[in-house]
């Protein structure tokens, strides 16, 4: 049985903490692969048109080609039509029958559960991790005590770490050690504006991508 997890998002565009994210999660949960999933349009920012799916997904291969532990996915390309959570994990579930499923996401994306589509079958399909910063506590009140029951809190210094113990109830692990504080949305400001710090947030491949074709211009 393989650890495979996915990490849905726009990632526009892809920049370094989410590669932290990546190899960290890697280390840290003992998973065999780690999955970046872009959407093709994120149901959650209706009022936002995101750059090309396409220029997306190809930022995303340039800045993992290094990492053969690290893929891109196009599983959100092919159903561009059923763009949540609660239609995306059934498929990694029959995907991967014989392997342990973890779904990342943010802590802002934890405290917005509840506006979800299904959020609790969301919850009750695959293992999840939920990423927050060092010393920032993350509530569980705004789930149900059932779902409480299954968070393992691995933050803080005490130096806990991932303990594998199975897949027979799906858990939500509350995970600290990525802290890396980049915005996309501020790289985008900033490469509109011609401030060229922004190439420092990028993987090499991403900058000269989105130099060479304007991606943000």
């Amino acid at each position: 049985m393989k650890k495979r997890a996915f990490f849905g998002g726009t990632f526009d565009p892809v920049h370094n903490g989410h590669i932290a994210i990546a190899r960290t999660l890697l280390e840290q949960f003992g998973l065999d692969e780690f999955t970046f999933i872009p959407a093709f349009h994120a149901p959650h920012k209706t009022r936002l048109k995101p750059t090309s799916a396409y220029d997306r997904y190809a930022m995303l291969c340039l800045a993992t080609d290094d990492d053969e532990r690290i893929k891109v996915s196009q599983l959100e390309f092919e159903t561009p039509g059923e763009p949540y959570s609660v239609q995306t994990l059934p498929k990694l579930v029959a995907m991967y029958p014989d392997d342990r499923i973890f779904f990342v996401m943010g802590a802002d994306s934890w405290m917005d559960i509840r506006t979800w589509r299904e959020w609790e079958t969301v919850l009750s399909l695959t293992d999840h991790i939920v990423m927050t910063r060092p010393s920032r506590e993350i509530a569980t009140d705004n789930v149900t005590k059932e779902i409480r029951s299954r968070v393992i809190d691995l933050t803080g210094s005490s130096g806990k770490q991932f303990v594998d113990i199975g897949n027979a109830v799906k858990h939500i692990y509350i995970t600290d050690r990525v802290n890396i504080d980049i915005s996309a949305t501020d790289i985008r400001h900033r490469a509109r504006n011609g401030d060229g710090s922004w190439k420092n947030d990028v993987p090499p491949g991403v900058a000269k991508f989105i130099e060479k074709y304007q991606i943000y211009k």
